[in-house]
């Protein structure tokens, strides 16, 4: 399981380390994608196929579902680690999620996530917390 919050900077090629509490459980390959909010998604090679196995079974003939399946699929991005414990992401991810220097990686569960700093600087607002506890009940996550 992921999780925990860390500041980070991409440098100008494009390598971001990788903390090394997310490394020990995805390995030295793994899977960067474009995510929801305008960050990017990291999975573990097991969970990205779990994943991808969910994408393959919507249908086809569902306009909303191919166009979900392509935003995944079209942008994921087969990553190395290298000997420093860098990834470099690939420009067109970099660009989709405004990466640009400072960069924030934190682990959501069953996956990392990447934002820009500004961007998770904007979007980490918690004032609405007590209002999206009470909805979560409906999705079956009594606290």
């Amino acid at each position: 399981m992921f999780m925990g919050e860390y500041n980070h900077t991409i440098d100008p090629k494009g390598r971001l380390i990788i903390p090394s509490k997310f490394r020990e459980s995805l390995g030295d390959e793994f899977v960067v994608t474009k995510g929801l909010d305008g960050c990017l998604f990291v999975f573990d090679n097991k969970e990205w196929s779990a994943f991808e196995e969910k994408l393959k079974s919507l249908p086809i003939t569902n306009k909303d579902a191919r166009k979900f399946v392509r935003f995944f699929l079209a942008g994921a991005a087969g990553v190395e680690v290298d000997k420093q414990g860098r990834i470099l992401i690939p420009s067109v991810l970099r660009e989709f999620s405004e990466l640009q220097k400072d960069v924030v990686l934190i682990g959501v569960g069953s996956r990392v996530e990447i934002w820009s700093k500004e961007r998770w600087d904007g979007t980490a607002s918690y004032e609405d917390m007590d209002e999206i506890a009470e909805h979560m009940e409906e999705l079956g996550l009594g606290i």
